[in-house]
């Protein structure tokens, strides 16, 4: 019985074959995984592996709460957009140090992705974190 296909690995159930096009972009549509909301229209982000922490998926009014430590997720493969307004619908939470954390802004779920305030074109969207129609 064969678990794992070493050459097609990806992170969770996410299968990055069927949502990456031979340029890199994704195929479908990205949408929130709670409400189904709109994330990004398809060929709108670039596949990217990158290792970025991402505290545990809640509502936003609980992310900016901290004492200091999160639960969460360290994960690797992302959607990489370039410029925010390449988003449908997409919110952001207040300053987390120098990161901004997305959150779905329709029913402020998240964080689904990662913006850091020093690069202002980087914007990653977890696969993890969201569904592909």
């Amino acid at each position: 019985m064969d678990k794992s296909n070493p050459s097609s690995r990806s992170e969770g159930s996410v299968d990055t074959s069927t949502l990456v096009s031979e340029d890199g972009k994704n195929i479908k549509s990205v949408v929130c995984q709670r409400c189904g909301s709109k994330v990004l229209c398809p060929g709108m982000a670039i596949f990217a592996e990158k290792e970025l922490f991402l505290p545990s998926m809640r509502k936003k009014t609980t992310i900016n709460q901290s004492d200091g430590t999160f639960d969460g997720d360290t994960l690797t493969a992302h959607w990489l957009v370039d410029d925010m307004y390449s988003f449908e619908n997409v919110g952001f939470t207040k300053d987390v140090g120098k990161v901004k954390y997305l959150i779905c802004a329709d029913c402020e779920i998240g964080p689904i992705g990662w913006h850091h305030l020093d690069d202002k074109k980087t914007f990653y969207v977890a696969l993890d974190r969201v569904n592909h129609e």
